[in-house]
Parts: C-alpha cells; sequence; structure tokens
C-alpha cells in the first residue's frame, strides 16, 4: 500500500534463507535449560567448535565450460538409494523441542527422499514411528548383551527396521556443564526462577503440558513428568555402560539379521576392527562434542578412516554440517553420506515437520548450486582431488604478506571475541 509516498509492504513472516536463520529463531522459543540441552556440548566446548571449524581448512576447486547441467545428488546408504546424501542423525528426548518429534523428522525425511534414524530414547516408540510413515527408517540403539538390547532389537526387527546404528561413544555421560548451569536434569528440578523461564515461553509450556512427549517411549509406556524421570534413569542403567567391548558388538552382530552401523567411530583401527567383525558401515562421530572434549574433530578423522576401510563399507559422517558445501567436502574426503542432528532439530522446533523439510531443502539447494558452480555432474564424482588445503597457501608465500594461515586466523579471532558455542 502507499503511506507518505512510499510503497509499504508488510513483513508477515521471519524469512529462513540459512540454517542458522533456523538457529538463532530457534533457540529463542526455547527456556534456557532446554536450549542449553540442544546447543550444548563437553567441557570446554572445544570438539564442539572444531567440528565446526574443521570445514574451514579446505577450499573447494571449480572448473568451468563443464555443461554440468543440473548435478545428480542422490546416494546409495543404508540400503536405500537416497536423493540427498543427509540422513537425519538419532536425536534422544527430541520431543522437548516440540511433540511432534520424530514422527514430524520421519515423515520430513521421507517426504525429502532421506531416511531418519530413530534413536533409541525417542519421544515416540519405534513402533508408532513405524506406523505413521511408508519406508523402512533406522534406529539407534546401544551395543550390549542381554534380554534388554535382545527385546529391543525383535522390536525394531518386527516393526520394520531394517538398518541397526550402534552407538559406541558413550561408555558414560559426557560432562555438558552448560546444561547443568541451566538446569537441565532429570528429574527436572522446578525452582521459582525456572518455573518463569518456562512461563515466559508460552506455547512450549503448553504443549509440553499438553502433549507430554518428553519421556523415552521405548522405555517406558507413560506421559507423566515422573516417566520422563524413571527412562532417564532406564537410559543411564541399562543403556550408557564403560564394560561394554568388541564382544558386545559382535553378540549383536550374530542376532540382528539386518544391516548393522558402528556410531561413534574416531580412530582408523577402530573402523577396521569394526568391518572385520562384520559392520555394514561406520559413522564417524564424536557425539557432536558432548561427550570427551579435545576429541578429534570427525572431519579431520574421516581421510584416515576412508584409507582403513578401503571401500569394503560404507562411511557417514556427522558432526559440524551446517552447509551444502560441508556435505560437499565430507564426500570428496570420503564419506557416503552424512547426518544431521542440530540443523533438523532447529527447523522442528520452530516451524515443526514443514520446518525440518525446508532445513532439508535449504541443504538441497546449496549442494546443487555449489556443485554446479564447481564444474560437478554427480556426487559420485567427488574425491580429495576437489578440494585445496588452505594450510598450503601459507607454506608457499613467504612474501611479508603471506596470508594468515587457517589455525593464526582462529587465535586471531578468538582473542578478540568472548568464546560462544558456534552453530
Amino acid at each position: 500500500m502507499k503511506a507518505f509516498g512510499f510503497d509499504v509492504r508488510w513483513k508477515v513472516a521471519q524469512p529462513y534463507v540459512t540454517v542458522e536463520d533456523y538457529r538463532k529463531a530457534a533457540l529463542k522459543r526455547l527456556p534456557p535449560f532446554v536450549r542449553g540441552y540442544l546447543d550444548g556440548g563437553a567441557e570446554d566446548l572445544v570438539t564442539l567448535n572444531e567440528n565446526r571449524d574443521a570445514f574451514l581448512r579446505w577450499s573447494l576447486k571449480s572448473k568451468v565450460l563443464t555443461a554440468t547441467g543440473t548435478p545428480d545428488i542422490s546416494t546409495a546408504a543404508v540400503g536405500q538409494n537416497l536423493s540427498l546424501p543427509i540422513l537425519l542423525a538419532p536425536t534422544g528426548f527430541s520431543g522437548l523441542y516440540r511433540w511432534e518429534s520424530d514422527i514430524a523428522a520421519a515423515r520430513a525425511a521421507e517426504k525429502r527422499g532421506t531416511r531418519l534414524i530413530a534413536s533409541t530414547v525417542s519421544s515416540w516408540s519405534l513402533e508408532e514411528i513405524a506406523q505413521a510413515t511408508t519406508q523402512d527408517h533406522c534406529i539407534q540403539l546401544y551395543p550390549r548383551e542381554g534380554d534388554f538390547a535382545a527385546r529391543l532389537m525383535k522390536r525394531a526387527w518386527d516393526a520394520g527396521y531394517r538398518s541397526l546404528f550402534l552407538t559406541v561413544d558413550s561408555p558414560v555421560l559426557g560432562n555438558r556443564e552448560n546444561e547443568r548451569r541451566k538446569g537441565m536434569s532429570m528429574p527436572l528440578v522446578l525452582t521459582p526462577w525456572r518455573m518463569l523461564e518456562m512461563a515466559a515461553h508460552p506455547r512450549w509450556l503448553y504443549e509440553t503440558l499438553r502433549y507430554r512427549r518428553v519421556s523415552a517411549r521405548n522405555l517406558v509406556s507413560g506421559s507423566s513428568f515422573s516417566d520422563a524421570a524413571e527412562s532417564f534413569k532406564i537410559h543411564a542403567r541399562e543403556l550408557v555402560q564403560s564394560t561394554l567391548s568388541w564382544d558386545d558388538f559382535s553378540w549383536m552382530r550374530d542376532h540382528w539379521k539386518g544391516r548393522i552401523y558402528l556410531k561413534g567411530v574416531v580412530d582408523a583401527d577402530d573402523a577396521r576392527t569394526a568391518v572385520a567383525l562384520g559392520a555394514d558401515g561406520v559413522v564417524v562421530s564424536n557425539h557432536g562434542g558432548r561427550q570427551l572434549d579435545f576429541a578429534q574433530s570427525t572431519l579431520a578423522a574421516l581421510p584416515p578412516i576412508a584409507a582403513a576401510v578401503g571401500g569394503r563399507a560404507e562411511i557417514l559422517l556427522d558432526g559440524g554440517v551446517r552447509r551444502g558445501t560441508d556435505v560437499i567436502k565430507a564426500i570428496a574426503l570420503g564419506a557416503n553420506a552424512v547426518l544431521i542432528g542440530r540443523p533438523f532439530l532447529y527447523g522442528l522446533t520452530v516451524a515443526g515437520q514443514p520446518g525440518i523439510e525446508h532445513v532439508l531443502d535449504i541443504f538441497r539447494s546449496e549442494i546443487t548450486r555449489a556443485l554446479t558452480l564447481m564444474g560437478v555432474r554427480s556426487i559420485r564424482e567427488l574425491d580429495a582431488s576437489w578440494l585445496i588445503d588452505r594450510r598450503d597457501f601459507s607454506a608457499k608465500d613467504d612474501s611479508q604478506h603471506t596470508p594468515l594461515s587457517l589455525a593464526s586466523s582462529l587465535e586471531a579471532h578468538t582473542q578478540h571475541e568472548p568464546k560462544t558455542i558456534r552453530a
């Protein structure tokens, strides 16, 4: 409309153009203790930040006049043909962010040509997720022997899951200090201040109280907050074990009829052992920087693992993936596909299933555009020859105008800015 001679257009919706846009919006919608659970990490957040920073090491090679057309970004992973080289990672207690949680994630993944890896401690049971979808998804468990694991595996198989992901990087829970400062605990201690924090987010509070999707529904049948506390105790008692060994993995390999993956591998020898013992693939992961601080970033760990596996098994990567160019770099260094956790949770928090779909659309658009600009016809063409190590810039230029190395740039950055959690 016209006002005072100007063309005035009302802004009716917040535009979300990047994953970071969704991140900023999501954190505003959550009370501090949930925010800390979503976006935090272990101790000094070194590994959490380095997962992201590792992608800065690499530049992309680009070639012109290659008649690229529209690049093919499809891939094969988890026994499926995927139209997008991205899977949705297992994320526990995701009903804390929005009640639709795992159902919304599984449906969004299907609509965008990929799959969800459902968590053992999902807010919807594995049967509910299977009944709400039409495709075979994947299930994540923790390696152990005995009736507890056997029951969960049988339930998963009977519900139609054919790929099993074993999370092996959690012999104890990481020291997530920010979660403790914000009061993220089970049972939740409701102080007057924390109640005010929740009241300041009325939509979150209303949906949490109405739908009660905060317990791990594979471990308990109820939906009360006491059930949520009980499921957290079962998780700590039955699933987080420091006595687990390769024998436990071998037992589960023998008792699972489908595909099996080891999630949480950052050591090449471990990857080699996993494949020798029958793993169909490994996930190069450090739990998103939430377990061992100062653990190696996943992208840095990827090339030695790819060399050790030598094409004998699938390699997936998670940790720090926020851009389509991150996906390209991971595939060029040896991954078949990547997993995203926090990015789709940001979309879930903001807009439910449509938000997750849009996050996947953002990745698809960024990957396709970048490959076109690089002159790559298909992600299957990618290898390390498409990457340029930025550290070589300073090594080859000894003039007084030598560019800062990546490490120096990051050091200079941290000297002038306070340490923050990067998305």
